[in-house]
C-alpha cells in the first residue's frame, strides 16, 4: 500500500519497495518463526488456510495481467516488423499456432488421463470450463469491438493465456485427492489420476518440471 502509483525509481517511496532487504527478510523470518508459537494453532491454520487462497487467487489474477501485457507488447513488436520483412507475419503464426497445440495438446491429455467414462465428472466439468474459457477468449481477442480499441490485439495472447490457463488446470488436477474404489476382484484402485508406477511418485513431479519450465 506504501508502494501505490510510484511513478518513478528515485522518489522516497520507491526505496521502500526496492531497498531494506535485510529488515524485510529479518521481518519475515520473525513472523514465520512466531507462527509457531501461536497458542490455537488449530483456528490460526484454518483461518490463514481462506487468506492463503485468497492471496494465491490475487496473484495468479496479477499473474495473467502481466502475461497479457507481455503478448500484448510481443505481437506490438513483432507486427512493427512486418513492414521491413513480411517473414514476421510466419514467426507470429508459428509461434501462436505451437501455443494452441500445447494448450489443446494439454487439454487432451488431461481428458485421457483425468477422467474415466463412468466417473470423475468434476474433473469433466473443470476441463470443459477450462476449455470453452480458452475459446471465448479466443473470439473475445479477434472480436471487432475488441480490434477496434485495440488493435494489437490477437490470437498470440489468447494463445499464451490459453497455454498458462492450461498448466493451472493441470496444477489444480494433480492436487486433488486420490480417489479410489473396489475393482471386479476387490482391490483397491485408484481412478479419476493416471498410474505412472512407482518411479515417478504420482503427477507431482510432472507438475514441478512444468512450472520450472
Amino acid at each position: 500500500l506504501l508502494t501505490l502509483k510510484v511513478n518513478n525509481s528515485k522518489s522516497c517511496r520507491a526505496y521502500i519497495h526496492n531497498g531494506f532487504w535485510f529488515f524485510k527478510l529479518l521481518l519475515l523470518g520473525a513472523m514465520c518463526s512466531g507462527a509457531f508459537f501461536i497458542p490455537d494453532q488449530e483456528t490460526f491454520l484454518k483461518v490463514w488456510r481462506y487468506v492463503g487462497a485468497g492471496g494465491s487467487f490475487l496473484f495468479i489474477c496479477i499473474q495473467l495481467l502481466l502475461i497479457v501485457q507481455f503478448a500484448h507488447k510481443w505481437n506490438k513488436n513483432w507486427t512493427a516488423g512486418t513492414v521491413r520483412n513480411k517473414l514476421w507475419y510466419a514467426s507470429l503464426s508459428l509461434v501462436t499456432l505451437i501455443m494452441y497445440s500445447v494448450a489443446v495438446g494439454g487439454l487432451a491429455l488431461m481428458a485421457v488421463f483425468y477422467t474415466q467414462w463412468d466417473d470423475c465428472m468434476d474433473n469433466k466439468i473443470l476441463l470443459g470450463v477450462h476449455g470453452g474459457l480458452c475459446v471465448l477468449i479466443s473470439l473475445v481477442a479477434i472480436s471487432p469491438c475488441v480490434q477496434n480499441r485495440q488493435p494489437h490485439s490477437g490470437l498470440l495472447q489468447s494463445g499464451l493465456i490459453s497455454c498458462y490457463v492450461t498448466y493451472l488446470t493441470f496444477s489444480a488436477l494433480t492436487s486433488k485427492p486420490e480417489k479410489k474404489v473396489l475393482d471386479e476382484h476387490g482391490k483397491n484402485v485408484t481412478i479419476c489420476a493416471p498410474d505412472f508406477g512407482q518411479d515417478l511418485h504420482r503427477d507431482e513431479n510432472m507438475v514441478t518440471w512444468l512450472g520450472t519450465l
